[in-house]
């Protein structure tokens, strides 16, 4: 269904979403966008340093006499 839309009809939904809800509307939205996308992005981060934080903090708990089996 959405592989049939082309230029002209995103274009066409462009002009149509402008004229109901305005340029000021639209502009307040993606700065929205923005924000969350940033979020996002900060959160992915943070979890990304918390496992490599753990991962350093990780030690081995395997009994010495196992460790020579491996």
């Amino acid at each position: 269904m959405l592989n049939n839309i082309g230029l002209p009809g995103l274009l066409l939904i462009a002009v149509v979403v402008l004229v109901l809800f305005g340029r000021g509307k639209i502009s307040s939205l993606m700065g929205e966008v923005g924000k969350g996308i940033t979020a996002f992005k900060k959160g992915v981060d943070d979890g990304k340093a918390e496992l490599e934080d753990g991962m350093a903090e990780a030690r081995d708990v395997t009994p010495e006499d196992e460790k020579d089996k491996a």
